[in-house]
């Protein structure tokens, strides 16, 4: 019996859950107003889920999904990030969007059931949100294959869930990657739950991180609660992708601290105990003890920094208000270059029922 191929799957960590060093400082760690205005894109996140899921559960947003647990991920992810390149987020990468531009008006407009919250003003060319699972990794490897065809040294970075690696869409798009040498990094956001299947009934393999050796690229896992060691890995992958390396397939462990929607009762299938454990080492706990030790961080700037946040968010929560709600015709625009006369019928109907106090149509 000869042996014809062998892998490993490397594990990083920099910062423990207590907020102690158990590797090299990254050199972007260096500059403790880096590491500071991290902290504060985490903590902005975090109270804009927060309200988020009140409007949700006060009517004035539609089903949400909360990203309360992913901040470090996220960040971090953002962080590593250029301009140039290309984000496909799943539905939840808000700490990665509102670091790369996208407004929280934007956010919300677009769970408020408006599309022009996908017309993003800043990152223009990064992707929508994608509810169905799996296919933003086709979508980033699409991008990745026109930036090798224009010689554009910008890369594309593809997220998804630890059961969108289950679907058929994420093989394809990882055997496209390895085979055409794609500037494209795939991060799977393991956070233990599929809604409510676990990770140990999706699959037999010890890593999700090894999934990239059948398409012949390098896997890695990661602390995903680790801010320091999510932007130092993603900011490798995206160098190697960038000078011509190729793709690469990061798992970044962590846990959803909260229901998988507004729509779930994660109540009925997770232990009070994994959750409280899952608390014990969320991502804000050991960046801010790290801030504290290196005498960066105080109370009083937390303080200050909640209340900043919260005016933010505010703001952006009011302008959302503001907004004129879409006539019913943007439903069937821009799917036709000539609209079916089946539609024109329902266009006239949906236009009927949108006028106070409308009537059924007569003859309908």
């Amino acid at each position: 019996m000869t042996t014809v191929a062998e892998f490993k799957i490397d594990y990083r960590q920099i910062l423990d859950p207590k907020g102690q060093l158990v590797a090299r400082l990254p050199r972007f760690a260096e500059d403790l107003d880096e590491v500071v205005k991290m902290y504060e894109a985490m903590v902005r996140v975090r109270v804009f889920d927060t309200k988020a899921v009140n409007l949700q559960r006060t009517g004035q947003l539609g089903t949400y999904p909360p990203s309360l647990g992913h901040e470090a991920t996220h960040v971090g992810v953002g962080a590593a990030m250029r301009p140039e390149d290309v984000l496909a987020p799943v539905y939840r990468e808000y700490g990665t969007q509102l670091w790369r531009g996208v407004s929280m008006t934007e956010i919300l407009t677009y769970w408020g059931g408006d599309e022009r919250g996908s017309d993003f003003a800043v990152p223009r060319q990064d992707f929508a949100w994608c509810v169905p699972i799996a296919t933003q990794t086709l979508h980033a490897a699409g991008a990745a294959m026109a930036f090798k065809v224009r010689r554009e040294p910008r890369c594309a970075l593809a997220y998804i869930g630890d059961g969108g690696t289950s679907e058929g869409a994420f093989y394809e798009a990882l055997n496209l990657a390895g085979a055409r040498a794609l500037p494209v990094v795939f991060v799977i956001v393991n956070n233990g739950w599929a809604i409510s299947v676990p990770v140990a009934a999706q699959t037999a393999t010890k890593t999700l991180a090894q999934k990239a050796v059948a398409a012949g690229i390098p896997g890695i896992q990661v602390d995903g609660n680790d801010v320091f060691a999510v932007r130092e890995v993603v900011s490798e992958a995206l160098e190697t992708a960038r000078r011509g390396g190729g793709p690469s397939l990061i798992e970044t462990l962590t846990y959803r601290l909260s229901d998988h929607t507004t729509a779930d009762d994660a109540g009925r299938y997770r232990t009070e105990k994994e959750v409280k454990e899952a608390w014990a080492i969320e991502p804000m706990i050991r960046i801010r003890e790290y801030l504290v030790k290196a005498g960066a961080w105080n109370d009083v700037k937390e303080q200050s920094l909640v209340q900043d946040c919260v005016r933010q968010v505010d703001a952006a929560v009011a302008e959302y208000l503001r907004l004129a709600k879409p006539s019913t015709d943007a439903m069937f625009d821009h799917l036709f270059a000539a609209l079916p006369r089946h539609l024109h019928e329902q266009r006239a109907i949906a236009r009927h029922y949108s006028k106070p106090g409308a009537s059924k149509p007569s003859g309908s």
